[in-house]
């Protein structure tokens, strides 16, 4: 061992110097002894060694072409010591041969004599190299798919898998696809514990399906039921295959179409089209509903505020001319004279204001001159409602204060000329 390693050793100076077996010290060269050595004499110098090792002695110039002496066989010591070497050398690439990479999202499962002996996960791996132990890669992140009952698209059918009998003893016609992956510890039973594991998820698809299928009425399985029997079928799936100890996760179960068979479709169909028109109706008359009784409690509530109101409003006003006539009694008490004159006239006032004749008095005579003014108001209305802004500086016909005490009310009839004045006076007023 201390030949080999310095016939080996990189720090011999000697290395492209002429120095052949390295057992020599190294010669000095001629020249500048300082600068590197040649790339041939290093490659001749490491054949030396490589030859003293077998027990060659080839001096300086064994490994040139033409020289054909100096060669001795080999001694028992240095064949050992290759054998050795070679030997070595093959034991070390029988072991590197057991390094092997996982990629991401898979895991590789290590055998040793075919028998499972560990999971490896994600990364640069080792193991004892063949035939001692051996491994094989799992997919675990890999969402696996498959359709029952049909292939690629709905019209590609296939009717062994599809057609299934329900509770009231109908067929119908089914079409699902189930989607699956492996769980992280389920690489192992999955390779071992199942012959043929893909198939046997879909044998457990299918059987789970009409199971549940065999469970169901036929209007149930057709309209609002297809969702509630995909919930049903994926737990049973999984039940099934957590029996098997499968290592697989069911992930989802989508029912893509479901139907009566060919032969009845046209009935079905029909009574199809009944459902959804009764749909329709039902949700018309809830849409109307949800209209008008709305509606109905805002009027009721309108109603009730105005009848509020009005109540609020009616015992304000009494209470109002309550306290209004408490006020003028106490001033007519005061003052019963006054109080009944100046309540008069602004009775009078109140009955004048409204009528659509004017009385005017005369101080001579019981004449009374009579005006069309009832004619006259009713032109004013017309013409304020069209115009309403009055001409300035037009007089306006005004309504005469009610007559004194002791004074005569006037006949109708045609008087002189100083009725017809004092009328005119009035007016202008």
């Amino acid at each position: 061992m201390p030949r080999i390693t310095k016939l080996f050793n990189l720090n011999d100076p000697g290395w492209g110097r002429g120095n052949n077996n390295g057992s020599e010290p190294p010669k000095r060269p001629k020249g500048n002894g300082d600068g590197p050595p040649d790339l041939d004499e290093v490659w001749r110098d490491f054949n030396n060694r490589i030859g003293s090792l077998f027990g060659r002695k080839g001096g300086g110039g064994g490994n040139r072409p033409g020289n054909r002496g100096g060669m001795t066989p080999p001694s028992p010591r240095g064949t050992r010591i290759g054998l050795g070497l070679i030997a070595l050398v093959l034991v070390l690439l029988w072991l590197a041969s057991g390094f092997f990479i996982v990629q991401e999202g898979q895991v590789a499962v290590v055998t040793q004599f075919g028998k499972y002996k560990s999971t490896a996960p994600p990364g640069f791996q080792w193991r004892m190299p063949y035939p001692i132990q051996s491994h094989e890669a799992v997919n675990i992140s890999q969402l696996r798919t498959f359709e029952v009952g049909f292939r690629g698209g709905s019209r590609n059918k296939v009717l062994p898998e599809a057609l299934m009998l329900t509770t009231d003893e109908n067929i119908v016609d089914m079409q699902f696809v189930v989607q699956y992956r492996l769980r992280a510890d389920g690489a192992p039973n999955y390779l071992f514990n199942m012959r043929d594991p893909d198939e046997s998820v879909r044998q457990a698809a299918e059987t789970a399906m009409r199971e549940i299928v065999g469970k169901k009425p036929m209007d149930f399985v057709l309209y609002e039921g297809r969702t509630e029997v995909a919930v049903e079928v994926q737990n049973l799936m999984q039940q099934i295959l957590d029996r098997y100890k499968s290592g697989i996760q069911v992930s989802t179960v989508a029912i893509q179409n479901v139907q009566p068979p060919e032969q009845v479709q046209a009935a079905f169909d029909d009574a199809v089209k009944a459902g959804q028109d009764r749909e329709r109706q039902i949700n018309e008359g809830q849409a109307y509903a949800n209209q008008v009784v709305p509606l109905a409690g805002g009027q009721a509530s309108r109603m009730f505020e105005q009848a509020e109101g009005y109540r609020a409003k009616v015992i304000g006003d009494a209470r109002g001319d309550a306290a209004r006539f408490t006020s003028i009694l106490a001033e007519y008490e005061k003052a019963p004279t006054i109080m009944r004159e100046r309540m008069y006239l602004e009775t009078m006032q109140q009955i004048f204001t409204r009528a659509s004749k004017v009385m005017i008095d005369t101080k001579d005579g019981n004449n009374m001159l009579y005006l069309p003014l009832d004619k006259i108001l009713q032109q004013t209305a017309r013409d304020a409602t069209v115009k309403p802004t009055a001409v300035p500086g037009a007089s306006q016909p005004t309504v005469p204060q009610p007559p004194a005490r002791n004074t005569g009310a006037s006949s109708s009839g045609n008087t002189g000329s100083s009725n017809n004045t004092l009328s005119r006076d009035r007016l202008s007023r």
